[in-house]
């Protein structure tokens, strides 16, 4: 809206100076400076008024009986995810193009995942219903906005010719489309590849930033170094030049979604700042459902979906070792009477934890280890 009122001003009264607010680059750092100044002053209020609420973490029963306790967390307030949302929205809002279609997408993904999760987090905090909302409903709203960003890329007219194509690592050209069948049923069926694809991807990346929210600063500090390649990603892909240059697709228009990632990575940062250990809040699944949903819906839109699993390696790993433990508990159960581990707990995060490492160290090793697949997801990106 801010971006309107400058472009409008600058239009009529052709103020000296005010022609830089055209340039990305720069309403991408001030919008980065908003969400992490609005993290910072309005976390704090925000995290005492949960304070005062009593909207506090529950342990399950049970939880303590394993290896790791987290006892000590009990009371610590959650829902933090708000601070996440509110500086994101409010620096996008602020500095954005808001007649650009991405912008919204990825607004409206963002948003509906974070309801999803609100709903979730008040119903174990203020309703005292551990079980939150069932594992069922959740999918079904994964699955509704997957859905829903797919076809409506798919019809979108800005994309014509570029639908189904997608950019991936170690590909000589850069690219490859899923409408890969045409030599055999035609063309136009491009979408029956890619709309389960793109909703298979925003469900599991959702989900898997949710299940890494473990342990103090870990989510929100990973999904920043995330956010970070990002930035780089969509500000080339926008520009025909920089696409030509690394021999990558180019996607009209999504320049603008710089703004947005340079706000999702400054709210982690800003959020980082009560967050850290020992936490003074947690963002819950308000948070995590919202970012695992801005992230995938980034990727997607700028076409580098296929970069996730090098890029999110650390939300994946997490994500496979709960499915690995699950699956072999089961088996061994139904095979041997008794169920048997692969880890000593599950998620990845809590195995190390009953390895005796410090939960401060865990984290920032995870951190080191996303910011040097940030890196080499670059170097990927740019060397074919």
């Amino acid at each position: 809206m801010l971006y309107h009122l400058l472009t409008w001003l600058e239009a009529t009264y052709q103020p000296p100076g005010f022609q830089v607010f055209q340039f990305v680059t720069v309403r991408a750092g001030l919008s980065a400076g908003t969400a992490l100044l609005v993290a910072l002053f309005a976390g704090k209020k925000i995290i005492a008024y949960l304070r005062r609420k009593q909207l506090g973490e529950t342990i399950r029963e049970g939880e303590d009986a394993g290896a790791v306790s987290h006892a000590h967390k009990a009371g610590t307030p959650t829902m933090g995810g708000v601070i996440l949302l509110l500086a994101m929205f409010s620096a996008v809002l602020l500095w954005a193009d808001l007649t650009n279609p991405y912008i919204w997408i990825v607004l409206v993904a963002t948003g509906w995942m974070g309801a999803v999760g609100f709903a979730d987090d008040y119903i174990k905090v203020v309703k005292k219903d551990k079980g939150g909302l069932s594992e069922k409903t959740k999918l079904i709203g994964q699955f509704v906005l997957g859905i829903s960003v797919s076809i409506l890329l798919y019809s979108l007219p800005a994309l014509d010719g570029i639908h189904t194509a997608t950019s991936l690592p170690f590909v000589p050209n850069g690219t490859i489309d899923y409408d890969f069948l045409a030599p055999f049923i035609g063309e136009g069926w491009g979408w029956i590849i890619y709309v389960p694809v793109v909703t298979f991807i925003l469900a599991g990346v959702s989900n898997a930033v949710n299940i890494t929210d473990g342990l103090d600063g870990l989510t929100a500090g990973t999904a920043a170094f995330v956010s970070l390649a990002l930035i780089a990603m969509t500000y080339i892909t926008g520009r025909v030049d920089l696409a030509e240059f690394v021999n990558d697709v180019f996607v009209p228009g999504t320049g603008e979604l710089t703004i947005y990632a340079a706000a999702l990575g400054a709210a982690c940062f800003g959020f980082l700042w009560y967050n850290g250990y020992p936490a003074q809040v947690f963002m819950g699944d308000t948070g995590s459902l919202a970012l695992g949903a801005g992230i995938g819906t980034l990727a997607i839109l700028i076409k580098k979906e296929l970069y996730l699993p090098i890029l999110c390696a650390i939300f994946f790993a997490e994500t496979v070792s709960v499915i690995i433990q699950t699956g072999y508990f089961k088996y061994t159960r139904k095979k041997y009477g008794e169920g048997r581990r692969v880890f000593r707990m599950a998620p990845l995060h809590h195995h190390y934890e009953a390895q005796g490492v410090h939960e401060s160290k865990i984290v920032i090793r995870f951190w080191i280890v996303t910011a040097m697949l940030a890196i080499l997801t670059i170097f990927l990106f740019r060397v074919r």
